[in-house]
């Protein structure tokens, strides 16, 4: 009687593969844990900065509140400064508008809805809605305005009926709150920009750098597997790319509204610059991971040169950010950019299909991105690009060398030369030759 059973080998084979995508899940949850761990170290100074920014504004508001303010204001002034200080870097001015916008739309409609509707349960019901209804269609989402206008609508529904004029010290607790997280953030204790930016940027520059070196590795060794993992972590880099935004903003903040970081704001300017590209390389490289992985599963050349320039490409970000943080002039940046499309113009000559030469486009794109990163402006940037491109390609195909010889004369230029000769005939002088009529002696 024959065994239906599947053969050990299969069962092997599958447990093989079950244990192979469990440790390659393991692997995948190991690398997000380190890398999560590896920012919040980054993020240590800056976060401890913000804490001790927000500790000192509740103090200062809450010593201005009792001594200058009137009871519960200790408890709403100190809120409304961690409020501006904590909820958003780099928004901090905007967001003490939001917090008095809030406190106005809480106080209005609560005062409005109790004089019509009287006081109780789903009286205060009725005010929140309408308050948290109205922040949302003046804000259009979620904020410190919001929650404003809820809290404010709360205490106007639920405290004025036993403590009458709670609407003015309100407003008063709000605004002493804000500004005094304004001036902790701008005069006391301001953040170094350049040093937010640099915590931001790192990150980004270390994947793209170690990703773009992996995916030159996959290239040589026709790896197409590889090529997608480079794919797939290049894809997780959104948390990165959104933290990057937060620090621009908060470092413009503060070299807007800081007398003491004024003097950063051309360093600031240009590190903003070349961070704002980053976004976009980022983009650059997930699609050349894209092509490459496509050109190795279809079985594609990919000449030597190619590798080579994907790996000049990871070395020119990583020059970029060293010479950005010393304020060098990224000359050697340029330099590995024009390096990087010289061998993809090597590459399309010595001969790619059809994903191939989706990635050597795709490289030309990123090196003109970069090119515009340093400074360069992006007519500049691409005529760049598109030079160091041409001169790798002419070092596979030279240009055919014209042969130089005299233009044939034209025809009345033949017809001076034949008078020219026959007058000379005629005067006697044959250049020198004997005279046939006469014997030579």
């Amino acid at each position: 009687m024959a065994d239906d059973r599947p053969p050990a080998d299969s069962d092997r084979s599958r447990l093989g593969q079950a244990a192979e995508r469990s440790g390659q899940a393991v692997e995948r949850v190991r690398r997000r844990g380190g890398q999560a761990g590896r920012i919040r170290a980054r993020q240590w100074e800056i976060t401890l900065v913000i804490a001790i920014q927000a500790g000192l504004a509740a103090a200062l508001a809450a010593l201005i509140a009792q001594h200058l303010l009137g009871p519960g204001a200790h408890v709403f002034a100190p809120a409304a400064a961690v409020a501006t200080i904590a909820t958003a870097i780099g928004q901090r001015a905007r967001r003490t508008f939001e917090l008095l916008g809030g406190v106005g739309i809480g106080i209005v409609i609560g005062d409005a809805l109790r004089y019509l509707l009287g006081s109780g349960p789903w009286q205060t019901g009725a005010v929140v809605t309408l308050a948290i209804a109205s922040a949302l269609l003046v804000a259009g989402r979620g904020g410190p305005l919001v929650g404003q206008a809820g809290g404010t609508a709360v205490l106007i529904a639920t405290l004025a009926p036993m403590e009458r004029g709670l609407e003015l010290p309100r407003i008063f607790d709000a605004l002493v709150g804000g500004v005094v997280g304004l001036v902790v953030v701008a005069l006391l204790l301001p953040i170094n920009p350049m040093r937010v930016l640099d915590r931001a940027v790192a990150p980004i520059v270390t994947v793209l750098r170690e990703q773009l070196a992996e995916l030159a590795q996959a290239l040589r060794e026709r790896d197409a597997d590889r090529a997608v993992r480079v794919l797939e972590r290049l894809r997780a880099t959104e948390g990165d790319l959104g933290r990057l935004h937060e620090s621009l903003s908060g470092a413009e903040e503060v070299v807007t509204i800081a007398p003491a970081r004024w003097h950063r704001r051309e360093q600031y300017r240009r590190y903003a610059h070349a961070a704002e590209h980053l976004e976009r390389l980022t983009l650059d490289s997930r699609a050349l991971a894209r092509w490459s992985a496509t050109a190795l599963q279809y079985g594609e050349p990919i000449p030597d040169e190619l590798p080579d320039a994907v790996a000049r490409l990871g070395q020119a970000v990583a020059e970029l950010h060293s010479e950005h943080r010393s304020g060098e002039d990224p000359e050697r940046t340029r330099r590995f950019v024009r390096e990087c499309a010289e061998l993809a113009g090597r590459s399309a000559a010595i001969g790619v299909r059809e994903f191939g030469d989706a990635l050597v486009t795709g490289l030309r794109t990123a090196c003109s991105d970069l090119l515009r990163a340093t400074g360069c402006e992006p007519d500049d940037a691409n005529r760049m690009a598109r030079r160091a491109a041409g001169a790798g390609e002419k070092e596979i195909h030279p240009p055919p060398h014209r042969q130089m010889h005299r233009a044939p004369p034209n025809r009345a230029a033949r017809v001076r030369r034949r008078t020219r000769l026959s007058a000379r005939y005629r005067n006697g002088d044959r250049a020198g030759l004997p005279d046939r009529g006469k014997p030579a002696r």
